[in-house]
Order: structure tokens, then C-alpha cells, then sequence
């Protein structure tokens, strides 16, 4: 897997890539507004992953999600806290490989 420098980095190869669509992560789906789809699990798969970590912020996480679907659309999804990803059910979470950060005491 490729390492980015930053988050801006990783978005601007990625779409270099062809991953061009900007979908949203809803709780039961992904959603891209420009394209009016919406996938749900089954109907996705996750190409890479890459976390991000502000230095000295361990609390200020972000991922970028690279995905292509069944239909031919390959797409992004920034979650830049990771706090949309507190709101997945189950199935969006198994498939994005979701894992909670514990925060440290």
C-alpha cells in the first residue's frame, strides 16, 4: 500500500487514479450526490484504506476510503475526524474495516 505525505496528497493521486466520485458514508449506504447513487454494502468494494494522524493530535484521525462499485464508479470517501464513522450500523462498518480508537486514559 502507498504512503501519502498528507491527506491532500492522498485525495489528489487517488484521483489521479480515476478515483473520481465524492461519496458520502450514510449509516446504512454511500451516497454520492453528483451521481444520485446510493450503494450499500454488497454493492461496493474497499480498494485501500490510508489513516491519517495529525502529529501530536492523536484525537485528530482522518481516513480515506478508496472504493469502486459494481456498476463501474470508482470513488472517495473522507471521513476527516472519523466521526461519521461512529454512525455506521454493522454491515457498513464490516465492510469499511471499521475499528473504534480507545481513547487512552
Amino acid at each position: 500500500m502507498q504512503k501519502f505525505e498528507s491527506l491532500t496528497d492522498a485525495v489528489s493521486e487517488l484521483r489521479e487514479k480515476g478515483y473520481q466520485a465524492e461519496f458520502d458514508a450514510e449509516p446504512f449506504c454511500l451516497y454520492c450526490s453528483d451521481l444520485d447513487m446510493r450503494l450499500n454494502p454488497d454493492e461496493f468494494h474497499v480498494d485501500a484504506i490510508y489513516n491519517f494522524e495529525e502529529i501530536g493530535k492523536p484525537d485528530d484521525n482522518a481516513v480515506v476510503y478508496a472504493i469502486s462499485s459494481a456498476h463501474g464508479v470508482k470513488g472517495l470517501v473522507v471521513d476527516p475526524s472519523q466521526a461519521i464513522s461512529q454512525h455506521w450500523d454493522f454491515e457498513m462498518a464490516k465492510k469499511l474495516r471499521y475499528q473504534p480508537v480507545t481513547p487512552k486514559p
